[in-house]
């Protein structure tokens, strides 16, 4: 298991249900998902050969890795070196740049807008003043919306470079033209070349960034649905993902055409996979396990229901770092009409951070309904029982 972080947890509790032992790789010594794992090693996912040194005669029988991008190159690599049933596709690596992706992305037809990426901050600075205005900075190879800003006019150009250079391990940063529109997220499933499971999702932000706060199953005529979702299968063919899972960031423009903003070849982060069993009845996680394992995953995908569901993430009520001193209302909140997940990811006596970031989350709600209006008013009033009680570090001092 390359990653323990929260969002890995699920592979965990998959592999235990199916009494799989499990070996967590991840360099924090506290990463939550190490109580999960049969053994433990404190490494880098991104470091292919010390993970196998560590490893020593042990050859595993399957390798996965969730919602991390870190891991995805090591993933590739120990699959190759240990000759597993899957290999994740070294072609699929270019989801992870997101100036290789528009150039893939170009290839494939869909609709584009202007940007310009470079490792020389000079460089991207000044072919970025000549792009429309606004636009969004970003590292290249960034993720959880780390290092991510929204710049109206050149003069704030240098500032966010040099943000977006110090989130970014290749020191690279793309600048791209701001799509206005409807944001959505686009979740699949491949086998055999083929979608079959697929999720259009609407996005809501924190406090109007581009952090995300809600999720929910959208509404869309099926002409646009199914054009979408024929985009993206043609997507993944184009990065080599047959088999496997991959997650889009999409812009429903006010044109009516959908502009593909960057992809994740892997699981969905935020707690899309019980997003995804809340409405549809399908299990990504233990299709993924599976697919690890060189077994058949499709029936683990087949909807079993055609509900609505919705998702809410959880964060400090503070803009400073806080201690959480408790949580309030957990129990209530769980008792809604329509609650499917309460997950917690802090305790008390965490050290929580600011919602400024998808990592920094510290929990959150699931709910579903026959509609989206009842997913959303069970998710609604989920959310105004529970209460993280978060006290500033300097107070608590």
């Amino acid at each position: 298991m390359l990653g323990a972080s929260e969002e890995q947890i699920p592979l965990y509790q998959e592999a235990r249900r199916r009494g799989i032992p499990t070996i967590a790789v991840d360099m924090r010594t506290d990463a939550p998902g190490f109580p999960f794992a049969d053994a433990t090693l404190k490494i880098s996912t991104r470091n292919t050969d010390a993970i196998a040194d560590a490893l020593g005669d042990v050859r595993p029988a399957g390798i996965v890795c969730g919602a991390s991008d870190a891991a995805l190159a090591s993933w590739h690599a120990l699959a190759l070196r240990y000759g597993t049933a899957y290999v994740y596709p070294e072609s699929a690596l270019a989801a992870g740049d997101k100036a290789a992706f528009h150039e893939i992305a170009a290839s494939c037809g869909t609709t584009g807008y202007g940007w310009t990426a470079s490792d020389n901050p000079d460089a991207v600075i000044m072919k970025a003043a000549e792009l429309c205005f606004p636009i969004m900075v970003k590292p290249v190879d960034g993720s959880g919306s780390k290092g991510v800003t929204h710049v109206t006019h050149p003069d704030g150009l240098p500032a966010a470079v040099a943000c977006a250079r110090s989130c970014s391990a290749s020191q690279a940063v793309i600048a791209e033209e701001f799509v206005a529109g409807r944001p959505l997220a686009i979740e699949v499933f491949m086998q055999n070349g083929r979608a079959v499971m697929a999720c259009v999702k609407d996005k809501e932000f924190v406090g109007g960034g581009f952090v995300v706060k809600r999720l929910g199953t959208a509404q869309l005529p099926s002409v646009t649905r199914d054009r979408i979702e024929a985009t993206v299968e043609r997507l993944c063919r184009a990065l080599g993902i047959t088999d496997g899972p991959a997650n889009f960031d999409a812009v429903l423009g006010t044109d009516g055409h959908e502009r593909i903003i960057e992809a994740n070849a892997r699981l969905g982060g935020d707690g899309v996979p019980r997003l995804l069993t809340a409405a549809y009845g399908v299990d990504v996680v233990r299709a993924l396990v599976a697919l690890a394992l060189g077994e058949p995953f499709g029936e683990h995908l087949a909807p079993t229901r055609a509900a609505h569901a919705a998702l809410e993430l959880i964060g400090s009520p503070l803009a400073v770092a806080g201690e959480l001193i408790a949580w309030e209302g957990v129990v209530e909140a769980r008792s809604i009409p329509g609650i499917t997940d309460v997950e917690l990811y802090a305790e008390p006596g965490d050290v929580v951070r600011p919602h400024d970031q998808s990592g920094h989350k510290i929990g959150l709600l699931v709910a579903a309904g026959p509609s989206v209006a009842d997913a959303f008013s069970a998710l609604e009033a989920a959310g105004a029982l529970i209460r993280p009680i978060v006290r500033p570090i300097a107070e608590a001092k």
